[in-house]
């Protein structure tokens, strides 16, 4: 009976893998995981700033089209407000609303819901006129010295606040 317990039970030439072999596998693994992960992150910050973009473009391009059927910004954009009832109190509401112009045509909604600014970043802002990115984004000569556009034009942005992009960078949609 002693016999028995002593005996390694093999079944044909099959062997267990060392504990050398399973701690090389273990490493390879990790090191893996370690050039992955800060991929995986860049890949996320990367995602999150075009989506940020590609919102402040869609606002800045709903702003265009309610502002070619009202004459004006909604909200107080511009000097006089727009022509369209009712007359709205803030620039996104006048975005998620129809709204009939002077001529009695009925437009709108722009928007189902206004985009909500991805984890991690200030909200979507629009000035009217645009502001000191105006320069910047082409709605002024550069070195015009003017640090804000003129009146009727708007910019549509946004500013990470993760360390998604630099410290002190925006991102913007001109509407000029």
């Amino acid at each position: 009976m002693m016999k028995w317990w002593g005996q390694r039970i093999k079944l044909g030439n099959q062997r267990g893998f060392t504990l050398i072999e399973l701690m090389i596998v273990v490493a390879i693994i990790g090191i893996l995981a370690a050039i992955a992960v800060p991929l995986f992150q860049n890949i996320q910050a990367r995602a999150r700033t075009a989506k940020a973009q590609a919102d402040t473009r869609s606002i800045a391009s709903a702003m265009v089209q309610y502002s070619a059927h009202c004459g004006g910004l909604p909200g107080n954009g511009v000097a006089g407000g727009d022509t369209c009832t009712p007359v709205q109190a803030t620039w996104n509401a006048g975005l998620v609303a129809q709204v009939t112009n002077a001529g009695g045509q009925v437009a709108g909604p722009f928007f189902v819901a206004i985009p909500q600014p991805p984890a991690g970043w200030n909200a979507y802002v629009v000035n009217s006129p645009a502001v000191a990115l105006a320069p910047v984004l082409g709605c002024l000569p550069a070195g015009s010295g003017t640090p804000a556009g003129p009146a009727g034009t708007f910019d549509v942005q946004t500013q990470a606040t993760n360390g998604d992009i630099a410290a002190g960078t925006f991102v913007a949609a001109p509407g000029c």
